[in-house]
């Protein structure tokens, strides 16, 4: 099942951890979370979405927001790999179309390495062999998730969606059981959960968006605590 807004927030499917203390959704309860997606060979992801992130991290880190990294991989397997991962990690080097963009773009070191350390641990999806289930209700089912309203879609364009998506199934090697679970369309991604471990909002491509969310979700902890504080004072009375 493809996890749905305002409903508790399942926890990342990790194959490893780095940069930090393995963690995950439930652990961090009390804590606003923000999952950062990215893949390795993906340049909006560097020059957008992890810059983004290490902000609020800075910003947010001891007013109760925790950031998680989630290493992903759906498309580019022989680049989207752990050993890259590992390399950005240890060494800040970039590799393919992310060192050519950012290198371009006169925001790399020495023609292969980030300016910046990424602060914040980072999980790695759990990538599986497909086993090339591309049913007509598979499909339906994940066009439903990516869209707001399938039943106001032009019917002829809901059918073009559902054979396009059934056709990438049948197709692809690969897939990565979070990138799936939360219901994502590529990379990057953000995924913000609320103190209460609700999922709140997932995103695609709005990287710089989610600051004003974040403070609204810490907000809403603050009057949740000062309800939950007010409660016994009635009692007492």
């Amino acid at each position: 099942m493809v996890a749905k807004i305002g409903s508790k927030a399942p926890n990342l499917i990790v194959s490893a951890w780095f940069g930090g203390k393995p963690t995950n959704i439930e652990q961090e309860k009390g804590s606003v979370i923000l999952v950062e997606v990215f893949q390795v060979n993906c340049p909006g992801c560097f020059m957008h979405a992890i810059p983004d992130a290490i902000r609020i991290h800075q910003l947010y880190r001891k007013k109760g927001v925790k950031v998680i990294g989630l290493a992903t991989a759906f498309e580019d397997y022989d680049k989207n790999t752990v050993d890259n991962l590992k390399l950005l990690i240890d060494k800040q080097e970039v590799i393919g179309e992310t060192r050519n963009a950012l290198g371009q773009s006169g925001q790399l070191l020495n023609g292969n390495r980030l300016p910046y350390r990424i602060p914040f641990p980072i999980a790695v999806d759990s990538i599986k062999k497909e086993n090339h289930n591309a049913s007509k209700s598979r499909a339906i089912s994940f066009v439903e998730s990516s869209t707001s309203s399938l039943s106001s879609i032009d019917e002829k364009y809901k059918l073009m969606l559902i054979e396009r998506v059934q056709k990438y199934f049948e197709s692809r090697q690969y897939y990565a059981e979070t990138f799936e679970q939360y219901g994502l369309q590529g990379t990057p991604s953000t995924i913000l959960i609320d103190k209460r471990s609700t999922l709140r909002q997932v995103t695609f491509a709005q990287s710089g968006s989610h600051e004003q969310m974040v403070k609204q979700l810490l907000r809403e902890g603050e009057e949740e605590l000062e309800l939950e504080r007010a409660e016994p004072a009635k009692e007492d009375r």
